[in-house]
């Protein structure tokens, strides 16, 4: 298929480059009314697309923004990843979604590429916390960016975030006032911001009621269902609790897998509480009691806040706040005496 360039629609409409270049671009102030339909004629005939790299060139404008998001197998992050691809589209922009797999030196190597492609922004939700290595990349290529979700280590970022210790404190109230005292928690990786705070909201619940776990009761999940199976498979055949609270929503589904194993019936001998409202979860049986983030509304407003910011405008950083979301997985201890304390 032959791809036609500006030069040959200038050659068979016999008009110049220039003219046709104005066309193109929407600035036909003074030209007349046939001109205009002889070269879009032209156009349509030779299906023409512009070669947004050579624009870009001029402009200094790719009308592209990169998403860098961890781990794209975790369901958090499609969902997260639509929301921001709806709202670049809607705005004239196209994403370019990379995937970090968990590696550092792979995020960095993505930085590179999308400063590369000469993408106008970059929305960035990092493995655990922006390096001042990888901000000094963005801050010299003077690269627009804005964090997703996780957590900085960088004073002057900007970024969409949850608050992750009113979440953690959510879910570890919920037990508690269903009458849980003996209770386990499955952390996301120890270097991970919103992990941390999820913990510490959570401690910070049962501190309030004069409850305390032993150390060995917080278990790192590392965010991935496969760890959480394995750590879950380990601790219940050894440590009698009456519930778990897991620091994302895949971790509960690997507590789900370990208790059908040894026969540690959910919620009747175990409770357990998500955090994410991932859309399987309501998929589990029993449907899964969680902590909700509206992650499709982060993804579009992250868009939101690096267009602002690609257009020098002032920009603050946003704050999430999440809410309980009861369903199935959770037992209530008080209405049932015969459950134990």
């Amino acid at each position: 298929m032959t791809k036609y360039t500006i030069k040959d629609i200038a050659r068979e409409t016999g008009y110049s480059i220039s003219t046709v270049s104005r066309v193109l671009n929407n600035k036909e102030e003074g030209m007349s009314k046939e001109t205009r339909k002889r070269i879009l004629e032209v156009v349509k005939e030779m299906n023409y697309r512009p070669n947004q790299f050579a624009r870009g060139l001029i402009t200094k404008k790719s009308n592209m923004l990169g998403l860098i998001v961890p781990n794209i197998s975790n369901p958090f992050f499609p969902e997260l990843c639509r929301g921001a691809e709806d709202e670049a589209v809607q705005n004239g922009f196209s994403l370019i979604i990379c995937n970090s797999d968990d590696q550092a030196n792979k995020e960095e190597r993505y930085i590179h590429l999308l400063k590369e492609q000469q993408v106008d922004g970059i929305l960035l939700a990092s493995m655990n916390k922006l390096t001042r290595g990888n901000e000094r990349i963005l801050t010299d290529s003077q690269i627009p960016y804005i964090l997703v979700d996780r957590g900085v280590d960088v004073d002057s970022a900007t970024g969409v975030f949850m608050d992750n210790f009113k979440g953690g404190y959510l879910a570890g109230k919920h037990l508690i006032e269903l009458g849980h005292r003996k209770i386990a928690c499955m952390t996301g990786p120890a270097d991970i911001t919103n992990a941390n705070k999820r913990l510490k909201g959570f401690l910070q619940a049962l501190n309030e009621h004069d409850i305390s776990i032993p150390s060995h009761y917080i278990l790192n999940g590392n965010y991935h269902m496969e760890d959480a199976y394995d750590l879950a498979k380990r601790f219940l055949a050894e440590h009698e609790v009456t519930a778990i609270f897991t620091g994302n929503d895949l971790m509960a589904c690997g507590v789900y897998r370990a208790a059908f194993e040894l026969n540690i019936s959910i919620p009747n001998d175990l409770s357990v509480i998500g955090f994410d409202d991932i859309p399987f979860g309501e998929a589990l049986n029993p449907k899964l009691s969680t902590i909700r983030q509206n992650t499709y509304q982060i993804g579009k407003d992250s868009v939101k806040l690096l267009i602002k910011k690609i257009r020098n405008e002032p920009v603050e950083s946003l704050f999430y706040e999440p809410t309980l979301v009861v369903r199935n997985s959770t037992q209530n201890l008080i209405q049932s005496p015969s459950l134990g304390n």
